[in-house]
């Protein structure tokens, strides 16, 4: 495993030890350069709607989390994003199965985070957008 593939698990095991939706969508690390995190996810049959296709909710959650992962990772896990606004937009349904999902920093300061996140279907497809506002607040991560 490479070095950042690596690095980047001890902040995901965190993630899914403490947090609920870090044990819903299986997520496998793809790639992190500065200001950018990818990684595969997975919607299981628990978060689809009747018409068999992802809610809404679960999208969103899903990119609340690969954007906070990136603030935390980049903090080495000094801090914790602190949601204060997340606006979504859905351009297109999903189903269960694997997606990508991507978060792109817009600005860090002292205390706010802005973070952009998208999801993409099985084709490559964009899905859902997420703008992300965090206060960023001090993390219980031990290195």
């Amino acid at each position: 495993m490479e070095k950042k593939a690596f690095d980047f698990e001890k902040y995901l095991n965190f993630y899914r030890e403490f947090g609920g939706t870090g044990k819903l969508f299986k997520f496998k690390f793809l790639e992190y350069k500065k200001g950018f995190l990818k990684m595969e996810g997975e919607f299981t049959p628990i978060t689809l709607n009747p018409n068999q296709n992802v809610q809404g909710g679960q999208m969103n959650s899903m990119l609340d989390d690969i954007t906070s992962l990136l603030v935390i990772y980049e903090s080495q896990g000094a801090y914790y994003p602190n949601s204060t606004n997340l606006h979504s937009i859905h351009h297109k349904p999903l189903f269960a199965g694997k997606v990508i999902a991507t978060a792109k920093v817009i600005k860090v300061g002292r205390q706010i985070a802005t973070i952009k996140g998208e999801l993409f279907d099985q084709k490559g497809k964009i899905a859902a957008t997420l703008m992300h506002s965090a206060v960023l607040i001090k993390s219980s991560f031990k290195k």
